[in-house]
């Protein structure tokens, strides 16, 4: 099954856990070779993804949110050999109540149709950071 938005179960649940601070978001994206937009343009999946970026940039920047990493996909060592990604970072945001205004943003909701044509399979991952170390463990 691939997974391209949310659900209203998941997403009530993540509006549910508005605990202070902020956010990140482990992004995982597998795009599709050809965008498929419901008004029948034509673009690749590369290309409506970078419309998607492009657009919503201005409202992901004006909330407070920021890219904390970005990184290439280049081999699964434990897990499913067939989910590869084309890309992969995590965002921050200052709160969970600025993802969610994010989301209700009109100029948003306008770009996020690139998001949909664009993605084949995604994986939106949220965390709570809890810093660095120097072992695997967090400790507690």
């Amino acid at each position: 099954m691939d997974h391209v938005g949310f659900d209203r179960e998941d997403y009530q649940a993540f509006k549910a856990n508005d605990r202070p601070g902020p956010i990140h978001m482990l992004n995982l994206i597998r795009l599709r070779e050809q965008a498929d937009y419901e008004d029948g343009r034509t673009a690749t999946g590369a290309e409506a993804y970078a419309a998607y970026g492009r657009d919503s940039a201005p409202i992901f920047q004006r909330l407070g949110g920021r890219i904390v990493w970005r990184g290439r996909f280049e081999q699964t060592l434990i897990g499913p050999s067939d989910e590869q990604w084309d890309i992969a970072f995590i965002a921050e945001y200052p709160s969970p109540q600025a993802f969610i205004d994010m989301q209700r943003d009109p100029d948003y909701r306008e770009a996020v149709v690139h998001r949909q044509a664009a993605v084949a399979d995604s994986r939106l991952i949220r965390l709570a950071t809890t810093g660095g170390g120097d072992t695997f463990a967090d400790p507690a």
